[in-house]
């Protein structure tokens, strides 16, 4: 008997991931199906959607369990489907308690439930702590990841994450540490804090942070109600590497916000180049119901994916312009597979000698091919 984990979304699903198996199992369920959802943008929940479809016809026999953000924030989407047995909240999911509870739900599946009877979602907003879940590592994985934070008190206009979340809640910092620990005495090279709204701590980190910087005109930043204008982007990225020249900056842009102009946009596109930005990632905007955005005025969908095509060609470049200067230099890489690994700067790099996934190399960069660096 087994609980096969299907994950959508980020990092700290992932790690959620392997706490839903332990719990799930715990609670004696077995050959069942868990989707664990994202629900970002419209694209994640339809995705999840089509991969439900898609794990029925391969499962027809194993009952299917939606939860993650996607199923808190809109459990009837998901009840309503017919391959769906059960919609766990993102607080029910990693509660052995709450599995044990629902078995009855999941026994009764094949004979048919009512959509109001597949759903256990609670207010997510109620709960005011987290708890650390010691987990072994990640299956598959070369680097571990450990929460250390949930939630988020903010309310971003575009955001329908803090409803899948609830508010922001830590980790107790001992916990935290007594799982890097465990992890670190499992053989793991590399942790991962990980979390919804994560702040700095401390500065034994990696050269590579990743900002949530979404637009560079202060006025749709304004409309987004984030926290930070463009200057403040700038000074920051320009303190950072004051304290540390080596780092590189990720970050997330969205194309196309309700109201944005061109010349809103080009200065989006110009924070790429000011802000020093190296790995982007870059978001269509999408409507999700329930947010203020919703309300605003919206930009064509054909010219937000333009926008959204040349912010990926101007990210593509800045990429190019990174390989570049690491070709001929020494790095540290954690392989992430036999022939995968990447660099302090979380760049990727393909190994010209297959090894152990889960270790520390010394390479030298040879080459690159405009996506990821060539080691030997």
């Amino acid at each position: 008997m087994s609980v096969d984990v299907v994950n959508f979304g980020c990092r700290l699903n992932a790690y959620e991931a392997e706490v839903i198996r332990r719990q799930a199992q715990a609670a004696g369920l077995g050959d069942a199906v868990v989707v664990n959802t994202c629900a970002v943008t419209a694209e994640a929940v339809r995705q999840s959607r089509q991969a439900i479809r898609k794990l029925k016809r391969e499962h027809p026999d194993a009952p299917i369990v939606v939860t993650g953000c996607a199923a808190q924030t809109e459990p009837k989407t998901f009840a309503h489907m017919p391959e769906v047995a059960l919609v766990l909240g993102n607080e029910e999911k990693i509660s052995a308690q709450a599995w044990r509870q629902h078995r009855d739900v999941l026994a009764r599946a094949s004979f048919g439930v009512a959509a109001e009877e597949k759903i256990a979602v609670n207010d997510i907003m109620a709960v005011r702590e987290t708890a650390a879940h010691l987990i072994d590592g990640l299956e598959g994985r070369s680097r571990a990841f450990v929460q250390v934070q949930n939630g988020c008190d903010h309310r971003c206009t575009f955001c329908i994450i803090p409803f899948g979340r609830g508010n922001s809640r830590s980790v107790p910092m001992g916990e935290a540490v007594a799982q890097v620990r465990r992890l670190c005495a499992r053989g793991y090279r590399e942790i991962v804090l990980t979390g919804v709204d994560l702040t700095s701590y401390g500065g034994n980190l990696m050269p590579h942070l990743h900002l949530s910087l979404q637009a560079g005109d202060d006025l749709i930043l304004k409309r987004m109600k984030r926290r930070h204008s463009r200057a403040d982007a700038m000074a920051f990225c320009e303190a950072v590497r004051r304290l540390r020249p080596d780092v590189v900056f990720g970050a997330d842009i969205i194309a196309g916000f309700p109201t944005e102009t061109e010349d809103m946009f080009a200065r989006s596109l110009a924070l790429v180049d000011e802000c020093g930005l190296t790995h982007l990632h870059v978001f269509p905007f999408s409507p999700r119901p329930g947010t203020p955005a919703v309300r605003m005025p919206q930009v064509e969908r054909e010219v937000i994916k333009d926008r959204a095509r040349r912010l990926r060609e101007k990210g593509e470049a800045a990429l190019r312009r990174h390989l570049d200067a690491q070709v001929g230099r020494s790095h540290r890489v954690l392989t992430e597979s036999r022939e995968l690994g990447r660099t302090e700067h979380f760049t990727r790099a393909r190994l010209a000698t297959p090894m152990q996934p889960g270790i520390i190399l010394d390479v030298t960069i040879t080459a690159h091919d405009g996506r990821q660096l060539l080691a030997v």
